[in-house]
């Protein structure tokens, strides 16, 4: 085997394919959905076969020794180059230090209260702090890649965002820099400050819309259909590709035995859910695992098109209807229309073909539960979003349907890091929710600071005096004993 540390030699022959009409075209240009049915695409290598003349055991020794290159295109999302985009070369591949994310188990206490032994993928640990880098890391390196072969001068990248694709896409872009330019576009008033710090912060020229992520999304569409721009949210397969990693890694960190284990993620706008089916299917395929995870998506019942169409049981009957979303603490799920769906149906057959009935499901949590969720998980040491919430919140679900059972392993998908959504924490804490979202705080999971003494009673206190007073009320207060 050659050294982990060369990049490899194998080139994949990639084209798009539409999940609608079933047509083909070439890379060599900007694609997003298909000219002649407007159907979304998927990337496929027709040379994927070639892949299987290195046995399961041998890709399984190549991906644990990468692991530790120090080369810098293969450290990140593309230590697993051959099962992405085999089509870039060395020099066009971006890493920020994207990937290779911790999974960190459940402490005993909340184990014992989920009545199972669970993590969080702790992908909020991504540069931009959170799971849209694997994707952007993906869309950059494709998009270098078509820059140097044709030459292009200036390239202007938008993306319609609830925050999380935003921070990404103008993070990537401004350190590319020039002919690389950043535009994104936001539903006014309903990003956190935090999230909108991050493209300010990187310089990308920040555009607000009124109305919900729906509403953006149409707008980078036209955008897309009538302009040269470079389209970054999830119609770009690009970054799906890049996303399917988190399933690598899942798989890697599992000793790539997945028998036992079930995944959860939230769907939003079903990119992530199709990459991490699409991931683990390509591990099926070549051996490299030997079952597939169970997957649950999770939506909340404040936007949920997903869970309504696959709640019918009979296939046959299954009809698919955007939603009109309320206001949802899981902002980045707060999608009536989620323009991925086709390739999530898509990747559910086969992994209901592989797995049996019960290997992909979806589940409806409320709002309620996925605030009451992520304050739980992070009073336990954990650093989940409120998408993490909702995973959890999906978790407990499960275990109330009777779907999963004590003896198995879930794995939920944080996708963010909490302190992007610190102003829902601090709502709960403070009961200040609007009524729109019906979220009232659990008494035992507030917190809330408190002040030891007032400041006009210090002004009338000399400073050791004052210093005393504040012990002795701190040490009253915490039942302290005396030395």
């Amino acid at each position: 085997m050659k050294k982990a540390s060369v990049f490899p030699e194998y080139r994949g022959n990639m084209e798009y394919y539409c999940l609608g009409c079933g047509k083909r075209f070439g890379i060599d240009e900007l694609l997003y959905t298909c000219p002649e049915c407007g159907g979304v695409f998927m990337l496929d290598n027709l040379d994927f076969k070639k892949l299987s003349e290195r046995t399961g055991k041998e890709w399984r020794e190549l991906f644990d020794t990468r692991a530790a290159s120090k080369n810098t295109a293969l450290r990140g999302i593309f230590r697993f180059y051959e099962l992405m985009a085999p089509v870039l070369e060395e020099e066009d591949i971006v890493y920020l230090g994207e990937g290779n994310t911790p999974i960190i188990e459940a402490n005993d206490h909340l184990a014992e209260k989920a009545g199972l032994r669970f993590a969080f993928k702790n992908d909020g640990q991504n540069p931009s702090a959170s799971f849209k880098d694997r994707g952007m890391a993906c869309a950059f390196s494709y998009l270098k890649a078509l820059v140097r072969k044709h030459g292009w001068d200036e390239v202007l990248t938008v993306c319609a965002s609830t925050g999380d694709t935003s921070a990404a896409a103008a993070l990537y872009a401004s350190y590319i820099g020039s002919p690389l330019k950043s535009v994104v576009l936001l539903p006014h008033g309903k990003v956190t400050p935090q999230q909108l710090s991050q493209p300010l912060g990187s310089g990308a020229t920040v555009l607000e819309i009124p109305g919900v992520f729906d509403d953006c999304m149409k707008v980078v569409e036209n955008l897309a259909e009538n302009y040269r721009v470079a389209l970054l949210n999830s119609k770009n397969s690009w970054r799906i590709l890049g996303q399917e990693s988190y399933a690598f890694e899942v798989a890697q960190w599992c000793d790539w035995d997945l028998k036992g284990k079930c995944v959860f993620v939230p769907v939003g706008n079903a990119g992530n859910i199709t990459a991490v089916m699409g991931g683990f299917l390509k591990l099926h395929r070549l051996g490299i695992i030997s079952e597939l995870p169970r997957v649950f998506g999770v939506q909340s019942h404040h936007a949920d098109p997903v869970y309504q169409y696959y709640s019918v049981e009979d296939p046959a009957k299954r009809v698919y209807k955007p939603v009109t979303v309320t206001p949802s603490v899981a902002q980045a799920a707060m999608i009536g229309n989620p323009v991925s769906f086709p390739r999530v149906k898509h990747f559910a057959e086969q992994f209901e073909a592989i797995g049996g009935k019960g290997s992909f499901q979806v589940l409806q949590v409320t709002e309620q539960s996925i605030m009451d969720s992520m304050i739980e998980a992070n009073m336990n040491g954990h650093i989940a979003c409120t998408q993490g919430g909702e995973c959890y919140a999906g978790l407990k679900r499960a275990k109330e349907l009777g779907l999963i059972a004590e003896d198995e392993f879930a794995i939920l998908d944080a996708t963010a890091h909490a302190l992007k959504f610190s102003g829902f924490q601090d709502m709960y804490f403070s009961n200040s929710f609007p009524p729109q979202f019906g979220v009232q705080p659990d008494t035992a999971l507030a917190n809330a600071p408190e002040l030891v003494i007032e400041e006009s009673a210090k002004a009338e206190l000399a400073p050791e005096a004052f210093t005393e007073a504040a012990a002795k009320t701190i040490a009253d207060k915490l039942g302290l004993q005396s030395k």
